[in-house]
């Protein structure tokens, strides 16, 4: 099974609890205004990869010890079989390692949508964040881009690893952003508040510095 990947990086510190690895899926039809991730919207078969080779590089990347896994996009339910086949391949490497990590996934797709077309991918994951990016409601929450957006706990494991933090709100740790040097690329992982990206490009055009592409605007 193959499965589209955007990006995936590890650790991830700023979307869930301790050092993660994060998988951001190529391909999104819900295209939310003022999404900072316009870069994972459009469908790319060249991002193609097996969900065998991903899973050797999670096992790889984080030396067979993450904390957890963030999967985002994207639109991960854009791909339910890729994401299913993922998903179990996770849980298999999680269920034969002796290891307790959690899977928290990002969804733009409303939860009662959700569950009704996916309930049997959301009986393997821990935690979900579900419904659109709206850019006009306030970032209030931890790990939430807008108020609309609820930490759903979906497992036991889940329930006791998230409570602390289901109303915990968006600055509790001071640091929202990772930035991720990647030869001429820079990428910010995490959920910027309203204006910050804007306020980089300013920062950086005072340096002499110039974004020629941004993933925040097409």
């Amino acid at each position: 099974m193959k499965i589209a990947i955007n990006k995936a990086h590890f650790p991830v510190t700023v979307l869930g609890p301790g050092r993660r690895i994060g998988l951001w899926l190529q391909g999104c039809s819900i295209h939310c205004p003022g999404c900072v991730s316009q870069d994972t919207w459009h469908t790319d078969p060249g991002r193609e990869m097996t969900v065998a080779r991903l899973l050797s590089w999670c096992k790889k990347a984080s030396s067979n010890a993450p904390d957890g896994i963030t999967i985002s996009g994207g639109e991960p339910f854009d791909q339910p079989q890729a994401l299913a086949a993922l998903l179990d391949a996770l849980i298999y490497w999680r269920q034969h390692s002796g290891l307790d990590f959690d899977i928290l996934c990002y969804s733009g797709y409303p939860l009662a949508r959700l569950e009704k077309r996916h309930a049997r991918l959301l009986a393997k994951l821990d935690a979900l964040i579900p419904e659109p990016y709206v850019d006009t409601l306030a970032l209030t929450h931890l790990w939430r881009g807008s108020a609309n957006q609820r930490l759903i706990t979906l497992s036991a494991r889940g329930a006791e690893r998230y409570a602390p933090y289901l109303d915990a709100p968006a600055d509790i740790f001071g640091k929202r952003i990772q930035m991720q040097v990647d030869g001429e690329r820079l990428w910010s992982i995490g959920i910027p508040a309203r204006g910050d990206m804007a306020e980089l490009e300013r920062l950086a055009a005072e340096r002499g510095l110039r974004f020629a592409q941004v993933s925040w605007r097409q």
